[in-house]
């Protein structure tokens, strides 16, 4: 159980972009309560020259430019000294995937995740040889630098903090939570250009709703995620209810 408010830093050269999202919904209501903190800082702040340089040309040639390594190093050694108190995490195409179980291992984890939110061509990699400690992608293509990489994982290690979602079932009941995807919902009207609510919903019979819940969740899962069920332990009840799902599909 989580009960100290959870820190996050970012450091990126565009902070007020990072900032617009964070003030913003489910996040910045969390900020506002004290359940999390975001600190954001300009690297530019860190550059060694009076021009706020943190970018040159590549050694051995080639296209574009290259993060200085000075300017990480000065920001991370000054804003979080103590190194066994912060986690560093490139967001790079070279890192580990990010998925629920490394959203759980952030937020279980005492030190401060500190995202270094690279742009250009690439980050010196002498910052990720000595200065960086986790290395994460949040997916097999290519974005303009970390920022929303780092919104992303922050927003989801957050959903994951008791309080942020004001509904502790809500996260519990979310798609990857469990291991497999969500069961659709619905809301008013019962009724809509003719397509209508399943009758399960309106029953007021909770076993059969939950029932209905799990079996429409594996249902998705098997028709568009069918890997998740290689790597998720099936219920006796859900083998059941598995056989029902590709008996119908026959």
């Amino acid at each position: 159980m989580i009960t100290m408010q959870k820190k996050f830093g970012i450091i990126t050269i565009f902070p007020d972009m990072v900032k617009s999202y964070l003030g913003c919904s489910i996040l910045k209501r969390a900020i506002e309560k004290g359940i999390i903190s975001v600190e954001v800082h300009n690297l530019r702040d860190y550059a060694t020259d009076k021009h706020k340089t943190v970018d040159d040309y590549p050694y051995g040639g080639g296209p574009g430019m290259v993060m200085k390594p000075e300017p990480f190093y000065r920001a991370v050694e000054d804003l979080w000294p103590a190194r066994e108190s912060r986690r560093i995490i490139m967001l790079s195409p070279r890192g580990r995937v990010f998925s629920q179980d490394v959203a759980r291992e952030i937020v279980e984890d005492m030190r401060v995740p500190v995202f270094l939110c690279g742009r250009y061509e690439a980050i010196d990699e002498r910052v990720r040889d000595h200065l960086v400690d986790d290395e994460i992608s949040i997916g097999d293509y290519v974005l303009t630098g970390g920022e929303l990489p780092a919104l992303v994982i922050i927003d989801a290690v957050s959903r994951l903090i008791p309080d942020v979602l004001g509904d502790d079932q809500s996260a519990e009941d979310e798609s990857f939570s469990k291991g497999l995807l969500d069961y659709p919902h619905f809301t008013r009207p019962e009724e809509f250009r003719g397509m209508h609510v399943p009758r399960v919903l309106l029953s007021g019979n909770h076993e059969e709703i939950r029932k209905w819940r799990k079996q429409q969740s594996l249902k998705s899962t098997l028709r568009t995620r069918p890997e998740l069920l290689k790597i998720y332990t099936l219920s006796d009840e859900e083998k059941i209810l598995i056989e029902q799902i590709k008996e119908e599909q026959l």
